[in-house]
């Protein structure tokens, strides 16, 4: 049940009132951003919410299985606080999303309305669309342990129990051999391989802050090439820094032979596969 102030719900009453709607999006850095469709700013416990991108919302309507269907916020782009870097980025990504409903003569007389995340952002030019997923579609996600070959963990995290600290490196980009394709300064004492399928994070430059999974980590004499499965929001330019944790395949034999956490494995590697499943006799096999 949804508490409106008294002072509110005699406003709405009088079929005269002073509202507007806001946005606060949090996200998951931590950095918070508050926008309006009122035609000015408004400031409300330290957050100042920008009337100046335009920012709208479509109609949100909700199911039988309490999920939000159809909701979204559309806006302009501002080189202030919401720019088409930082969307391209994923800095948005899966950030939390509350509307409030607000009196802007008196922002103390205000309702929460909903409460959800930021799903996919489409962007056409300075415009924008963002997706709104209310917190019940949480429930729509499949959830629950597979039975496969493979470990069903992620390397350092509770269930796998390896410490990461000794499994990272820190270097920086020596040289640009393509798009997301560069060789490293830094990593001389580690093996060829290692990092494949590693998480690399930028420490400095334009990318400073932002992730991507090393798609194939490769060692010659007097060589190192990292090169990454997707190309960076910003240029990579030479001298950024970066810490790159080490990658794991996720079979039996990389869990016991490079990281000693057999102990750990989450996964099933005497399971039949589809060839059992789907063999049948044949002439000639054992037992007659």
């Amino acid at each position: 049940m949804r508490s409106i102030p008294a002072a509110l719900q005699a406003k709405l009453d009088s079929g005269v009132t002073t509202l507007a709607q806001i946005w606060k999006l949090t996200r998951r850095d931590g950095v918070v951003a508050g926008f309006t469709d009122h035609d000015c700013d408004l400031v409300m416990d330290g957050v100042t919410y920008r009337a100046g991108t335009g920012l709208a919302a479509s109609e949100a309507t909700s199911r039988f299985d309490l999920s939000v269907d159809g909701g979204d916020i559309a806006g302009a782009l501002d080189d202030d606080i919401l720019t088409d870097a930082d969307l391209a980025a994923g800095r948005y990504d899966a950030a939390q999303v509350e509307t409030w409903l607000v009196d802007w003569s008196e922002t103390s007389l205000r309702v929460l309305t909903a409460r959800g995340t930021l799903g996919e952002v489409k962007r056409e030019g300075t415009a924008f669309i963002a997706e709104l997923r209310g917190l019940a579609a949480l429930l729509s996600q499949e959830s629950g342990r597979l039975y496969t070959a493979r470990c069903g963990a992620d390397l350092g995290d509770g269930k796998c129990r390896i410490n990461l600290a000794g499994w990272q490196g820190t270097g920086a980009v020596e040289a640009l051999e393509g798009v997301s394709m560069f060789s490293a300064s830094g990593l001389g004492a580690f093996a060829d391989d290692l990092f494949t399928a590693g998480r690399l994070t930028w420490t400095s430059g334009g990318n400073a802050g932002l992730a991507m999974e090393v798609k194939q980590h490769r060692v010659t004499p007097g060589h190192i090439r990292l090169s990454l499965w997707q190309a960076m929001a910003e240029p990579v330019a030479a001298g950024d820094a970066f810490t790159v944790t080490a990658g794991c395949d996720k079979t039996l034999a990389t869990c016991r032979d490079r990281f000693g956490n057999v102990d750990n494995f989450r996964g099933f590697p005497d399971i039949p596969g589809n060839d059992f499943v789907m063999s049948y006799p044949t002439p000639g096999m054992g037992g007659g």
